[in-house]
């Protein structure tokens, strides 16, 4: 990836374009956003900002975002998707910057490996308490939540936020948290087994004194369906 500067000093009439990825976690019961600190401007403080950078002049748009989230937060191999390009004129104080927009979704392990041991550099934040961030990146993981909440209607994408095994308690509380609202249990377990996109490993989770649960697993991991 190239810098800004070396864009401008090479090619300073070309708009130029990054990545910005908005990367999601649950943790605590809380939908989380992955942030890194933004190299400090002078004369204020490094606001924080989403994960992100230049695309390079052969650079594939979705492999720069692959590429970027890796290698600014060490996370590879998750879901992601293209979510919008975000192109105001005014949006970058220091050039034409128009910023190809992304969304991640992170299984809970590895939202606990960073929240264990954050740096200063990255650490997650939940959405409802986001700090100063950088840019109109405040707008972009606005966007990025409603595309998701929009999804859980018509897709399986809430199980990208789970283990590779689940209760249906626990895919229950992935979808509360991310609509902010409590479902009922008989109905929400209903349209679930009806989509036949889980099945029953055999085994059981217990938690503390409650009575075992039956572990599910997708039949077809790590593939988002969309729901007819």
């Amino acid at each position: 990836m190239s810098t800004l500067t070396e864009l401008r000093s090479t090619a300073p009439w070309l708009v130029h374009v990054s990545t910005d990825i908005v990367v999601f976690g649950i943790w605590q019961d809380q939908l989380q956003v992955l942030l890194r600190r933004h190299p400090p401007r002078a004369g204020r403080d490094a606001p924080w900002a989403l994960p992100g950078g230049y695309v390079g002049p052969v650079e594939h748009l979705d492999r720069s975002a692959e590429h970027t989230l890796a290698q600014q937060t060490g996370i590879n191999d998750v879901y992601i998707e293209q979510l919008y390009t975000f192109g105001r004129p005014d949006r970058h104080p220091a050039s034409r910057v128009i910023t190809v927009a992304y969304f991640a979704l992170i299984p809970p392990q590895r939202v606990k490996d960073i929240s264990i041991r954050p740096t200063p550099e990255v650490r997650w934040y939940p959405i409802e308490c986001l700090p100063v961030l950088y840019l109109d990146h405040n707008e972009i993981i606005g966007l990025a939540r409603q595309r998701l909440i929009a999804k859980l209607n018509y897709s399986t994408i809430a199980f990208q936020l789970l283990a590779t095994e689940f209760t249906l308690s626990e895919l229950q509380r992935v979808y509360e948290t991310i609509m902010n609202e409590k479902a009922d249990k008989r109905n929400f377990r209903k349209r679930i087994l009806a989509l036949e996109c889980v099945e029953d490993t055999g085994k059981k989770f217990r938690h503390g004194c409650h009575r075992p649960a039956a572990l599910y697993r997708q039949k077809s991991p790590g593939v988002v369906q969309y729901i007819k």
